[in-house]
């Protein structure tokens, strides 16, 4: 079967082509189609999409599809993310946005209120993967410059952040949307749970089935 590969900015140039076909045999993966460009993406932390959607290297093929190859984008610097035990720091995550192109930072911070303290647990490795593929779909829907997320996980006393973003863009505008979309999605999507303790009671709170 033929696929076609879209290739962009630095694989573009290595290629001499920003568009490639390929013959698999039926049943290959994204995988299979990597290693048939060889070395082409040597050294990049790529980002794979199938038909304009992302995909896991292990995503069967079909014919006619489309894989696109997307090197790192916002300067060539991927999103910081972490999922961590340790106190958050907004300063520390406003310096990971800041760009020469940005005339706009935007930050969050959600705090645990009301109750003594908040408990999180998370699946560490997938919830991770989760929050860089947020950052980075908002970096490319909203042409932000930066941007940063951390989720802290363990007991979170009162007062103090469980989560903070970091948007940075051109204008106010988009680091505002941004910031708001990437919240709000890692709140829908991420795999990370809360409890409510506050004395001896302990109730975990309520959610949604992660899309």
């Amino acid at each position: 079967m033929e696929v076609k590969v879209r290739l962009f900015a630095m694989l573009r140039e290595r290629a001499g082509a920003g568009e490639v076909s390929l013959e698999l045999a039926d049943g290959a993966s994204v995988r299979d189609a990597l290693d048939r460009l060889g070395d082409l993406a040597d050294g990049l932390p790529l980002v794979m999409a199938v038909n304009r959607e992302y995909a896991p290297e292990d995503q069967v093929l079909a014919p006619g599809d489309e894989l696109a190859l997307i090197p790192p984008v916002s300067g060539g610097s991927a999103p910081h993310v972490a999922v961590t035990d340790a106190p958050l720091s907004l300063d520390a995550l406003v310096a990971r946005v800041r760009d020469r192109r940005a005339g706009a930072v935007v930050t969050f911070q959600g705090v645990t209120r009301e109750v003594e303290r908040l408990e999180y647990e998370s699946y560490a490795e997938m919830a991770e993967e989760r929050l860089a593929a947020i950052a980075r779909e908002a970096v490319e829907r909203h042409g932000l410059c930066a941007a940063a997320v951390e989720h802290r996980v363990g007991a979170v006393p009162l007062s103090e952040p469980s989560v903070c973003v970091a948007a940075s863009a051109a204008h106010r505008g988009e680091a505002f949307t941004g910031a708001r979309e990437i919240i709000d999605r890692v709140k829908a999507e991420a795999p990370i749970w809360k409890k409510e303790v506050e004395g001896d009671r302990e109730r975990w709170a309520e959610g949604t089935s992660p899309g």
